[in-house]
């Protein structure tokens, strides 16, 4: 019970519950009082996102619990915000499946790779990044800073780059961890 309510799962789960207010501001998003308070909702879901695995490692709570919460949290704000963006056609088809699809897979295959290995594999360094950057861009869109600015064909390409990069990443981490399996090793 102890690693369960910790510190460092409260930041997690509180981000997870931004997913909420987020969904109902984006139907307003055309209002740019709004624009800025889902920018600060952003802006507390990237400072808790990296707040929550700092405490988790500097007070030793980490968790089984922590493992799964926290990215979760993160897919479901990140998801929340790319289907509403998708819906209001601010965002490219490509993209949002892109942005979903790895999403679920990497759930998906966290999931079995859990049962299979009897653990769960923290979030790595790539994937982090990519919220990171993914999150920018994501910032990019509400503000609604034009598209052909420097700015924002870098994080846009960076971001098409890092998703395909950290699929990958974590494809190759999960074979590697099977076969540590298989081998007696972790």
């Amino acid at each position: 019970m102890q690693k369960i309510f910790t510190f460092s799962n409260l930041l997690s789960t509180f981000r997870l519950f931004l997913a909420i207010p987020m969904w109902f501001l984006f139907n307003d998003l055309e209002n740019s009082g709004t624009r800025y308070i889902i920018l600060g909702i952003a802006f507390t879901g990237m400072v808790t996102d990296f707040l929550d695995g700092y405490f988790a490692r500097k007070f030793d709570e980490v968790s089984e619990l922590g493992k799964i919460i926290d990215p979760l949290a993160d897919k479901v704000l990140i998801g929340v915000v790319v289907i509403k963006l998708f819906l209001i056609d601010k965002i490219p088809d490509y993209l949002f499946f892109m942005v979903i699809g790895r999403d679920i897979l990497i759930f998906t295959g966290g999931l079995l790779l859990s049962a299979k290995i009897g653990k769960v594999l923290p979030s790595n360094m790539i994937g982090k990044l990519t919220v990171t950057i993914l999150s920018l861009l994501l910032i990019l869109i509400i503000m609604q800073v034009n598209e052909s600015t420097l700015i924002y064909q870098l994080i846009y390409y960076i971001t098409l780059g890092l998703i395909v990069v950290s699929f990958i990443a974590y494809l190759i981490r999960a074979f590697e961890f099977i076969n540590r399996k298989s081998h007696g090793t972790v």
